[in-house]
């Protein structure tokens, strides 16, 4: 799905570049009340993400650190970050270079000696092939699954800010087209690439529950302190996805405001030309869980992923009608220049939507994700009810200003 979505997301992106991505695509394939609701869940799942990942940088740390409570580190990080974002588009850019740098160099180095390990070429390897089923494989069958598919399509997310960053970037098309097209073996690489070696190396009933499977897994090499350097990188990460986050959501933001969907003052931006406003706005929530946190810990952290997946999945059906609206547009000539396609259309398109509607189904069905399901559908439906009222502010605002 992921792979389907970003190739929809490739043929607009290189299309047409624009600062707000699919919320101005949705606009302009479904209608204004489409970018509306659009761009408020893409910053509605943001801002919850980087809460989220606020959370796991305080957990870690304070593990470190015991005496430390876990909430003060969570707000050191929220602040660190959120002034990288407000420095400049350039201070963002280097901070996630270098944290994404840390996450990827390490998984490289983990398929490496994964991959030594399982062949029998370190010592004292017990890692086998044979381990994905000797325990088992799909014990608990296709139900569960179908499950962990609702936790998983929150850590999915994200690869579509690319498109976002697009408008920012010099060679804006060339940018979504290279992207694009190496994200089906990035995923298959990084992702499930490690993720089966794992699984070779621990048997599934052999993880522990308490801390970080790879950290586990990289103990088992030999490695001196392996763990706690694992246990670095997951902070890298989340630290990564926090900063990621803030650019994500807050550009969604301004891109809503310049279309009157969002308060005017949203649009300010400082000396940098960093829509300052919409940084800070977008960090609200993540004060928020920080301190609930305090108050429920596993709650919220569970709250926060399976709403947040949810919502991930409503902007894939999004972007699936756009694409389809918006190509069955073109014309002939349009098609043909175009310089990146959707395959089968719009066959595939049909099998996101399906996709995305039974996953959603299974999370009703499923009573630990039910009320989450229930609250994303409810905000939905608060945005579709309350869209009337902001275009008519908007059209409001716009003849005023007119008129001035």
């Amino acid at each position: 799905m992921v792979i389907l979505v970003m190739r929809m997301l490739g043929e607009m992106a290189t299309h047409r570049p624009v600062v707000g991505s699919f919320m101005e695509y949705a606009r302009e394939g479904l209608g204004e009340w489409a970018g509306f609701t659009i761009g408020w869940l893409y910053w509605y799942f943001w801002v919850g993400v980087v809460a989220f990942e606020a959370v796991i940088i305080g957990r870690i740390l304070h593990e470190w650190i015991p005496l430390v409570p876990d909430w003060t580190f969570a707000l050191a990080g929220m602040l660190l970050l959120t002034l990288s974002n407000l420095l400049s588009l350039r201070s963002f850019g280097e901070t996630e270079f270098w944290l994404a740098s840390i996450k990827v160099s390490t998984i490289i180095v983990f398929l490496i000696f994964a991959t030594l390990y399982v062949l029998g070429l370190l010592p004292n390897s017990t890692g086998s092939i044979t381990n994905l089923t000797a325990h088992g494989f799909m014990p608990y069958g296709w139900t569960a699954v179908f499950s962990g598919v609702t936790v998983v399509i929150f850590s999915y997310f994200g690869t579509e800010i690319v498109t976002m960053a697009a408008a920012e970037s010099e060679q804006p098309a060339k940018s979504v087209a290279k992207a694009t097209n190496t994200i089906v073996w990035r995923i298959l690489f990084f992702y499930v690439g490690s993720v089966a070696l794992l699984l070779m190396i621990v048997p599934w009933d052999e993880l522990p529950s308490q801390t970080s499977p790879f950290a586990f897994a990289f103990g088992r090499f030999g490695l001196p302190a392996a763990d706690q350097v694992m246990n670095a990188v997951v902070l890298t990460a989340a630290m990564s996805v926090l900063n990621s986050g803030l650019y994500s959501g807050s550009r969604m933001l301004f891109a809503l405001s310049k279309r009157g969907h969002a308060p005017r003052w949203v649009e300010d931006r400082n000396r940098a030309g960093v829509p300052w406003k919409a940084i800070l706005l977008s960090t609200v929530v993540g004060y928020v869980a920080i301190g609930a946190n305090y108050i429920a810990p596993k709650m919220v952290f569970d709250f926060i992923m399976n709403s947040a997946g949810c919502v991930a999945l409503f902007v894939y059906a999004f972007v699936a009608v756009t694409q389809w609206r918006l190509r069955n547009r073109m014309g002939e000539a349009e098609r043909k220049a175009l310089k990146l396609k959707m395959w089968l259309h719009p066959w595939l398109n049909i099998v996101v939507l399906a996709g995305v509607t039974f996953i959603v189904i299974l999370m009703a069905a499923n009573p630990d994700n039910a009320a989450q399901v229930w609250l994303s559908l409810s905000a939905l439906a608060t945005l579709l009810v309350v869209y009337p009222f902001v275009r008519r502010a908007s059209l409001r605002r716009t003849a005023v200003s007119i008129h001035d």
